[in-house]
């Protein structure tokens, strides 16, 4: 006799369930059915064993001939009088695992034996968005002809088979429930949760920054703008959704699309119309998409008249050492474009400023838009812990980069806030210029290329340090001495200054 295969999810129940039922009904049947003993069902049968006498979690035979997807056995099953409608102890039916196995034939042929297309499980999941999570369209159609109900809801989060389809990316299926009546504007269950905005390298037990929002409340549009599924969100909004369409924390499906990486849905949104300027949620689809890397996001928002000049109104939140694409508490006040420049995205810099962004635009420490190109150049963080956008770099991520990569983006950035004409002698409120942090960051292509766009060597600082001064004491590298400098890396920024010119 073969061995019984581990049960699976839909069979697990509270083992006092188990010994408390065990013997209470013959269920030989059901266990041969298990077991797939082919000998021991024929006898079983010949001998009008109880068909429909559970095992002590509720399956019947017929529940294992439909996990089996035995289509044979279902119907010699039905024939000699299996319940089609038998529920297991978590209120799982025979359909129901039709449904998750996508096998087409046995749905069908229990639901031509009379199994209901809407008896739910205990999760309150049904078998339409059974079938709909297998991607089984087939299936789809034959419990739409049969009277599923395409709008109801399952208990934990109140989400539709058309919201599963479309988070799933299955284009086919979303179309088939538009048309039998799915609601493209249904809503999921909105509820509280406690969130960071602070920066994420900051006190793990610190309150500044906690607070609450809310999650969920999203519609199919904004599942389709979080998963980027295009074409699902085309059939979303010719069948009736709403292209502005918001979540309960303000943030936008066009914003959601931009935050997730998932531009080609965001062009489409813009396109249908959607409203570029949303700043509810504290920062713009513009904002998001040169946070996610976006430049055709970005050219269609500018096209489609983005501001290019809002700065950023409120954090995002983010977990503890993170990668989480989020804009940190420290980087609110930027304008797009001071973003792109600390990101290292020259072509949205001249993207932005092709759109009218303000090139003198700084934040309240004075730190300019050429200034922020040059601060992420070596991390961000006490530990070098970050890329560009303050996501966690661990070990394998700093390995795999390339010699000078980081500086090599630095330089490009540079380059295009020069060439856009950003000017190179303006100083933070501590009197620091960008040479004054290049030179502190040992950056030296950077530091060739400011001195040969007319940088000054002299200026000095409010604490009366030169650039030079910046690369020479590791006493006068200020807001920048976190960074560790080898000796080494000091004294050849230090010599290539002298060489152009620097005397103190």
């Amino acid at each position: 006799m073969p061995q019984t295969r581990r049960r699976p999810a839909w069979l697990i129940v509270p083992a006092a369930v188990f010994w408390m039922a065990a013997g209470a009904a013959e269920h030989r049947l059901a266990d041969a059915v298990e077991q797939r003993d082919t000998r021991t069902i024929d006898t079983l049968l010949a001998k009008r064993t109880d068909i429909n006498a559970p095992q002590p979690d509720g399956a019947s035979a017929l529940h294992w001939a439909a996990h089996y997807d035995d289509v044979a056995l279902v119907r010699r099953l039905l024939a000699a009088g299996a319940n089609p409608n038998a529920a297991n102890d978590n209120g799982v039916t025979p359909l129901a695992l039709a449904c998750e196995n996508g096998g087409t034939q046995v749905a069908n042929v229990l639901l031509s034996a009379g199994a209901r297309a809407n008896v739910a499980a205990a999760s309150g999941e049904t078998p339409l968005m059974t079938a709909v999570r297998a991607g089984a369209a087939d299936i789809v159609d034959a419990l739409v002809g049969r009277g599923a109900d395409v709008n109801a809801t399952e208990s934990s989060h109140q989400q539709t088979a058309l919201m599963w389809a479309v988070s799933r990316g299955h284009d086919r299926i979303v179309q088939r429930l538009i048309a039998a009546g799915a609601d493209v504007n249904a809503r999921s269950r909105v509820r509280r949760r406690t969130v960071q905005l602070n920066t994420r390298y900051g006190d793990q037990n610190s309150v500044r920054g906690v607070t609450e929002i809310d999650l969920g409340g999203f519609t199919p549009l904004l599942f389709a703008a979080r998963t980027g599924t295009v074409e699902s969100a085309r059939q979303l909004l010719d069948g009736g959704a709403n292209v502005n369409d918001k979540a309960p924390g303000g943030t936008t499906a066009l914003i959601v699309a931009a935050h997730s990486g998932n531009g080609g849905v965001g062009v489409l949104l813009v396109e249908r119309g959607a409203d570029v300027n949303t700043a509810d949620a504290g920062y713009t689809a513009l904002h998001a998409a040169i946070l996610r890397g976006e430049l055709p996001l970005v050219r269609a928002l500018l096209a489609h008249r983005a501001d290019p000049n809002v700065p950023l109104a409120k954090g995002t939140p983010s977990r503890y050492y993170s990668k989480d694409w989020a804009f940190n508490e420290n980087l609110v006040g930027a304008s797009p474009l001071w973003l792109a420049a600390r990101f290292g995205e020259p072509e949205m810099m001249q993207a932005l400023v092709a759109a009218g962004a303000d090139l003198r635009a700084t934040m309240k420490d004075g730190t300019t838009v050429l200034m922020s190109a040059i601060v992420p150049t070596r991390g961000v963080g006490t530990f070098r812990a970050g890329d560009r956008r303050e996501r966690y770099q661990g070990p394998a991520d700093v390995s795999a980069k390339g010699e000078g990569e980081d500086e090599a983006i630095t330089l490009r950035a540079v380059t295009a806030a020069v060439d856009l004409g950003a000017d190179v002698n303006a100083a933070n409120v501590n009197g620091d210029t960008a040479l004054h942090m290049a030179a502190s960051l040992a950056l030296n292509k950077v530091v060739q290329l400011l001195v040969d766009r007319g940088a000054k060597l002299d200026v000095k600082n409010k604490r009366e340090v030169t650039p030079l001064g910046m690369a020479t004491s590791t006493q006068a590298s200020g807001p920048l001495g976190f960074f560790a400098l080898t000796v080494e890396e000091r004294k050849s920024t230090a010599d290539l200054l002298r060489r152009l010119g620097a005397t103190q």
